[in-house]
């Protein structure tokens, strides 16, 4: 029953990234932050990038944050976003089919079908 509990909770996880990941616009954003040759992004200059309302861009920044895909710091008034590295890694690795334990499709059963 534990072991059915954290499965749950990774799967949500891995959801929740997946839906943050599944936005052409969230993909824009996080091409443009591992393309820059800054080590952090201005919110202003995402914006202009974007071509896109602050508003709507906090909105997928937000996502992206949540996610964990991203990681925020605050600068005087302004937000900076830079891409978590550590975590976008890990989700584009084998570290999905680890944790989910994939079985082979084909089985002794099936094998000669």
């Amino acid at each position: 029953m534990q072991m059915d509990l954290v499965k749950s909770d990774l799967l949500k996880e891995y959801e929740q990234i997946f839906k943050a990941l599944a936005d052409e616009k969230r993909l824009k954003i996080l091409h443009l932050l591992a393309d820059s040759p800054l080590e952090s992004n201005c919110v202003c200059d995402l914006t202009e990038a974007m071509d896109m309302a602050q508003s709507k861009l906090s909105y997928h920044l937000k996502i992206l944050l949540s996610a964990g895909l991203i990681n925020q710091t605050k600068k005087g008034t302004w937000h900076y976003y830079a891409l978590n590295e550590e975590n976008i890694s890990a989700v584009l690795s084998d570290d999905i089919f680890q944790n989910l334990r994939i079985k082979r499709m084909i089985t002794p059963e099936n094998e000669g079908e």
